[in-house]
């Protein structure tokens, strides 16, 4: 599915699409009013839908993920607060530090096995100033990222998703899901929504990935919980104000590009196998459950960028060995046997 002229494959990451016809026909249409006035009807539609969908109150439509999930960690912690995530986990390696600027938080890390947290290990992350003499902070939130952008694309089993959350209750901390990519985690383990994310008090859910509009996120939580997102939007300068011809994009993407997301998912497995099983290249199978194939090297990565780019494929470098390949919708089959024909090409260069 390519809508565009172009005479290259961008494989870099799925925030690359561009909307299709159908999807700028609905934003062409869409019905809108002033948002920071709460008058804008589409915008609406696209909260209430998702806030539906995941079996939770209420939504808030904001301009990116990173905004998202900023808004959700000020909303859950106090200045001095320690925050639990990841050591792989967005909100650690690409939001500009936003946890320490905007929330005065600190940060505890937990080590990853293929890509993903475990529950015990979450719970040896949690400190609580009581009983240290005030060493320690207060540990007041959990982030779960799934997919697991930097886990290669891993999912959590559901299993682990609720373990995780008990242990974040048990030990009076809020639960964050920074489900950015959280449409390719369901359809991958075929659970619904409202099951995966039931025990999580919030949700970041991108529009601008896998989904294929080009702008937006919406952050999902309890009625109380979107009241104080509100406050927290306004004063980082997020409101806008006709934003319905954005959201309609969303709401478009929820009707048309959330069960296509599977064919992303068998294009990645397929590029990895194959990619896996050239030499000079490896990757860790076990992580590709989705649209994403992280690989390794015997070369330097900006190497490989360069004579993947000779033949008109574009990727991102993660490491000086390693790089990452990203499948969305813009991507064909033909694209997939075109990038496996370069790589077997690089492999005697």
């Amino acid at each position: 599915m390519r809508h565009y002229s172009t005479d290259r494959i961008d494989l870099r990451s799925d925030t690359v699409t561009q909307p299709t016809p159908e999807m700028r026909h609905a934003m062409h249409h869409a019905a809108v009013g002033d948002d920071v006035l709460g008058d804008d009807p589409t915008v609406r539609e696209l909260e209430q839908r998702l806030s539906a969908m995941c079996g939770k109150e209420a939504a808030l439509f904001v301009p990116s993920g990173t905004m998202a999930n900023a808004i959700a960690l000020r909303c859950h912690t106090s200045p001095g607060d320690e925050i639990i995530t990841a050591k792989n986990s967005h909100i650690y390696i690409y939001e500009g530090g936003g946890y320490a600027a905007l929330c005065g938080a600190s940060i505890a890390l937990v080590d990853v096995h293929g890509g993903l947290m475990r529950p015990d290990d979450v719970q040896l992350a949690i400190r609580k100033q009581a009983g240290s003499l005030s060493h320690y902070p207060d540990g007041t939130l959990v982030c779960v990222e799934n997919t697991s952008n930097r886990g290669g694309g891993a999912c959590y089993p559901q299993r682990t998703l609720d373990e995780i959350a008990a242990v974040a209750k048990a030990n009076n901390c809020a639960i964050h899901m920074d489900g950015a990519r959280v449409f390719n985690a369901a359809v991958a383990t075929k659970t619904p929504l409202d099951r995966m994310v039931r025990d999580y008090d919030s949700i970041s859910i991108c529009l601008s990935k896998g989904l294929g509009a080009p702008i937006g996120s919406v952050l999902v939580g309890s009625a109380s919980f979107i009241a104080q997102a509100h406050r927290w939007r306004k004063m980082f300068g997020g409101g806008m104000r006709q934003a319905g011809m954005i959201a309609a994009a969303g709401l478009h993407a929820l009707d048309h590009h959330v069960e296509r997301m599977a064919e992303d998912h068998e294009r990645a497995i397929r590029m990895a196998n194959a990619i896996d099983a050239i030499e000079g290249f490896s990757v860790d199978l076990d992580t590709v459950e989705t649209n994403m194939v992280y690989f390794d090297s015997t070369q330097p990565a900006l190497q490989i960028m360069d004579l993947l780019s000779d033949h008109s494929i574009d990727v991102l470098d993660i490491g000086p060995n390693s790089c990452r390949i990203v499948v969305h919708l813009h991507v064909t089959d033909e694209d997939v046997d075109q990038v496996i024909a370069a790589f077997n090409q690089l492999s005697v260069v």
